[in-house]
């Protein structure tokens, strides 16, 4: 049996806000750790029948790219969700909702920049 590893270190502030996030994967072709903003983890407790998160973002997090973030996020969820039910319908409603989401959230932000 293979085994594979995901190591995630998380530098806090004083205060222990996230002040970096840095990730490696042993089957990852990039030899360093790779740097990020944010990140979103999910685990499925089949015992418990619940998901279980950690969400993190870094003080540099811009609120634009939070909205990018949620945005693929979303839409790479309907693609994992399609490959792994077969449900195309479900798909294309989720991916339905990202895009009109993603409007609202850069209307928002057009709007917030002209006052």
């Amino acid at each position: 049996m293979q085994k594979s590893t995901i190591t995630i270190d998380v530098i806090l502030d004083p205060h222990k806000i996230p002040e970096q996030i840095n990730w490696q994967a042993s089957d990852s072709s990039a030899d360093m750790q790779q740097k990020s903003k944010a990140m979103c983890l999910a685990f499925w407790d089949g015992a418990d029948k619940s998901a279980l998160r950690i969400d993190l973002w870094t003080k540099d997090m811009m609120v634009d790219e939070m909205g990018d973030f949620f945005y693929q996020m979303m839409m790479t969820m309907a693609d994992t969700f399609q490959r792994a039910t077969k449900n195309e319908g479900l798909c294309t409603e989720m991916k339905d909702f990202a895009k009109g989401f993603y409007k609202k959230f850069r209307d928002e932000m057009m709007n917030e920049q002209s006052k």
